[in-house]
């Protein structure tokens, strides 16, 4: 049996993915983690970052509208710029991969292998001197070229960030606030693009009628997810709200590495 174009498999896949994207969004960020995967596989890759991302933008919204006077500017102001080239990088290895088949396998565990990287870095701030720390100028500037090419090409910035915040040991809702409004910015930015490149090649498209029609029909499962993360961040200790950021950022690349 279908709906509007999918099975009803898919619709339950896709209503786990809505509602897990709401969790994260407001309240442990990874909880995320099984959504690319799990997208991927009901839907193919390609199209799959075009029905995730609309789910992220609402999902941002409320994260934005609640956690707002919580952002630390200081910590994007020095990473946008270097995002925006990982998002140029990101839309030409897309425009790349609407011709040819198994690379985006390959850009997953790249940017797992990196992430991995990047959590080893973590562990080792206290040897490895200023220089080298996430937070660094250098740190910085590999953090955002990742970042901007990883939610470009698999939506899969989520553990890239929370590496990077989680150096800058801020408050939950600091936190929350500050990675809101990131996502907020970054994921408007990436719609249009999404859109010419379905357009440049109709054959292979990201965003469609269809799938933005599924995304409207999938708000009630981010509404939901939204006000479970919120009740959640309010409940959960700030170690553990630290611990469980870096457990489900590990999980998450090596998930990417896997396949």
């Amino acid at each position: 049996m279908t709906f509007l174009g999918y099975k009803l498999w898919q619709w339950a896949l896709a209503a786990f993915a809505a509602l897990a994207i709401g969790i994260s969004k407001t309240g442990v960020p990874g909880v995320g983690t099984p959504v690319v995967p799990l997208l991927a596989a009901a839907f193919g890759g390609r199209q799959s970052i075009g029905i995730m991302l609309p789910l992220l933008i609402m999902g941002d919204v409320f994260a934005v509208t609640w956690y707002r006077r919580h952002a630390q500017w200081d910590k994007l102001v020095g990473l946008l710029p270097w995002v925006v080239v990982g998002l140029v990088i990101g839309a030409g290895a897309l425009q790349v991969t609407g011709k040819a088949s198994g690379t985006r396998d390959i850009l997953g565990q790249i940017i797992g292998w990196l992430v991995l990287i990047m959590l080893g870095v973590y562990f080792l701030q206290g040897r490895l001197g200023e220089k080298l720390t996430p937070t660094s100028a250098v740190g910085t500037a590999a953090t955002g070229v990742l970042a901007g090419f990883s939610t470009m090409v698999s939506n899969a910035a989520g553990p890239v960030m929370t590496i990077y915040l989680a150096a800058h040991k801020l408050p939950k809702n600091e936190f929350m606030g500050t990675i809101a409004w990131y996502f907020f910015i970054i994921n408007l930015s990436k719609l249009p693009v999404y859109i010419a490149l379905t357009a440049i090649n109709p054959r292979r498209p990201i965003v469609t009628v269809q799938s933005l029609t599924l995304n409207a029909i999938l708000f009630p499962a981010i509404l939901v997810g939204v006000l479970i993360g919120r009740w959640l961040l309010v409940r959960i200790p700030q170690k553990a709200f630290e611990g469980a950021l870096i457990v489900l950022a590990a999980i998450a690349a090596l998930k990417l590495v896997i396949g």
